[in-house]
């Protein structure tokens, strides 16, 4: 038998007594007729979990990396249970500041911050700054003159470290678009410059060896690396950045973040760094706390090749899969035990052959039309790496918990689609 496994769905799900998933005491089948599909369905208490497991094992300092996924409701929720927040972009500095989270606990990243993001996150009083590059540094001292206020700077350093996952998320290799260099001196260079520069204050390092790491040894790898520059270089701060792996489709083993703040805490135990250790978590706050419910709308048949299910999204509201050929499981959430023996194609409604969202795609016998069938663990990059292709309206996303539901991302409208469209009349 082939039942979908469960430690695949968040932590409050069970079966309720008609066979189908309950997610907070929630009914998904109800909510996906009151809030429409596809849906995002997430688990709050899971992700307060989450939050909390990570501030008990990196301390103060430990930020949620927002990229997973981020909406004022998901930012407010970060900051309530202990943790700061990491944002990417003058956009996700704009949600945390909506959300109220005080800008001292905002990290700001970014490989090619803008002066205007640098202003803005400035002008906000954001708590770090992480620089990654020579022009950044000379952006915050031409800002610096503008107004003479000082930037908390930690600088994010290349380690050459290469851990084992897709090459478009390895970021801790020599070849990265990311940082300042180790190996080649641009590292020892960026903490001169910083330390005799009036316009920034050097506060801290940082490293991020890339995402989807399922072996936490690749991060003792990068702190045996870092140690003797960070310990010469006396900063009191180190983020070890995010990355840790979750688990996506059947099979698949995972450390939990406890399990990681502890090896990083030993590695750097063994490495003699007094620095204050912090890291940034995203997808392993989100990603199992989440499901995403679709409408089937269409089956074909292909005689001797395969069977297609199409269904109400694609590549809108996940687009993982033709990126990175990320693997995804399925599941009939009106039938959650249901031995799933038949295999399809499932796929989206996109005019591209390449809007795949499983491949080999494992389902109950006798799916059809209008019946619902659900991917789990899409909680991080699926709603906030979506797009507008052919100008589908992004998913709405509902928080479950104690048997309420509550809304915090509304459905896009064809209003919506329009509201940037300056008509030529």
């Amino acid at each position: 038998m082939s039942v979908l496994p469960r430690n695949l769905l968040p932590d409050s799900a069970e079966v309720g007594s008609e066979g189908q998933l309950i997610i907070g005491g929630c009914d998904v089948r109800e909510l996906a007729e009151q809030y429409g599909t596809p849906l995002f369905v997430y688990d709050e208490q899971h992700l307060r979990d989450r939050c909390r497991e990570a501030a008990d094992a990196f301390g103060d300092g430990v930020a949620y990396a927002t990229k997973a996924f981020l909406c004022r409701a998901m930012a407010r929720l970060a900051h309530e249970e202990g943790m700061h927040l990491d944002v990417a972009s003058g956009g996700e500095l704009a949600v945390a500041l909506a959300a109220d989270v005080p800008a001292e606990r905002l990290v700001f990243h970014g490989n090619n911050k803008s002066c205007d993001e640098l202003r803005a996150a400035r002008r906000a009083g954001v708590g770090r700054i992480v620089v990654d590059s020579f022009d950044e540094l000379d952006r915050l001292e031409l800002l610096h003159r503008e107004d003479g206020e000082v930037a908390r700077i930690l600088l994010r350093i290349t380690p050459g470290v290469e851990a084992h996952t897709h090459e478009f998320v390895m970021t801790g290799q020599d070849d990265s678009k990311f940082g300042f260099g180790l190996k080649v001196g641009d590292a020892q260079r960026a903490v001169e410059r910083s330390r005799a520069s009036s316009g920034v204050e050097l506060i801290g390092l940082h490293a991020h060896i890339g995402s989807q790491v399922f072996v936490a040894g690749f991060f003792e790898q990068a702190i045996e690396v870092l140690a003797p520059f960070v310990n010469a270089s006396g900063v009191s701060e180190l983020s070890i950045g995010g990355g840790i792996g979750v688990a996506y489709v059947e099979g698949e083993q995972a450390p939990s973040i406890a399990e990681w703040g502890e090896v990083v805490r030993r590695a750097c135990e063994r490495a003699g760094i007094t620095a204050r250790v912090s890291a940034e978590p995203g997808r392993s706050i989100t990603a199992q706390a989440a499901v995403t419910l679709y409408r089937v709308g269409t089956i074909k048949d292909v005689p001797g090749i395969r069977r297609f299910v199409a269904c109400d999204g694609g590549f809108v509201d996940n687009p993982r899969p033709a990126l990175y050929g990320s693997g995804y499981e399925t599941f009939d959430p009106a039938r959650v035990q249901a031995d799933r023996s038949e295999v399809v194609r499932l796929v989206g409604k996109h005019c591209e052959s390449g809007d795949v969202l499983v491949p080999e795609a494992k389902v109950p016998p006798g799916l059809e039309v209008g019946d619902l069938i659900a991917t789990p663990v899409t909680g991080a990059y699926g709603r906030s790496m979506g797009s507008n292709y052919n100008l589908l309206h992004r998913p709405a996303v509902v928080f479950v918990r104690d048997g309420q539901a509550r809304l915090v991302i509304r459905r896009e409208t064809d209003a919506d689609l329009l509201c940037t469209d300056v008509a030529d009349r």
